[in-house]
């Protein structure tokens, strides 16, 4: 089978692709966009160092074909922080130095903001639950698991903060 054009979203951007439509999206990804956030672990979507969010879910990229992708929104790790602001939980893995070698971080990071997304207060089994597709060979775990803590405490803060802020009589 010959290449094909794919049309993408990566990061809120459009993109497109000419690959073979069973290429790992991992592979596009990598060596066709240039995001080296999403890392090659065991190839077979066991270890979530390629995970990614795929429609808000976070999914591993080196078993989902290319073809599969057209139409989806994707973000890397890559596409996390906003204006130059890191996201809640990329700057709470840096707080509680979570990031021993690195190599599982950005699929850990992914897996944590989509179970933030859908339950922006986990407890901790929730967290390690959540966590249980991300193989960390450095032992950093707990680490993590404390990070996905902070970041969830300063999601629930912001609320508040930001009414402390707003001037009397805004809401009105």
């Amino acid at each position: 089978m010959g290449s094909v054009n794919i049309q993408l979203t990566v990061n809120g951007t459009g993109q497109t692709v000419s690959c073979e439509p069973d290429t790992p999206l991992l592979d596009v990804l990598r060596q066709d966009l240039g995001l080296s956030g999403p890392r090659f672990g065991c190839g077979i979507g066991l270890c979530g160092a390629c995970f990614v969010l795929i429609d808000g879910q976070a999914r591993s990229s080196c078993d989902f074909p290319a073809w599969a992708a057209e139409g989806k929104d994707l973000t890397t790790v890559e596409g996390l922080a906003e204006g130059g602001t890191l996201h809640v939980v990329q700057q709470a893995v840096i707080d509680e130095q979570a990031a021993q070698c690195g190599y599982c971080t950005s699929g850990m990071i992914m897996s944590a903001v989509a179970l933030l997304r859908r339950n922006p207060a986990p407890s901790e089994p929730e967290v390690r639950a959540a966590l249980d597709g991300n193989l960390c060979r450095c032992g950093t775990h707990q680490r993590i698991v404390r990070a996905v803590l902070r970041a969830a405490a300063a999601v629930a803060a912001a609320p508040a903060a930001a009414e402390e802020a707003a001037p009397a009589g805004a809401a009105e």
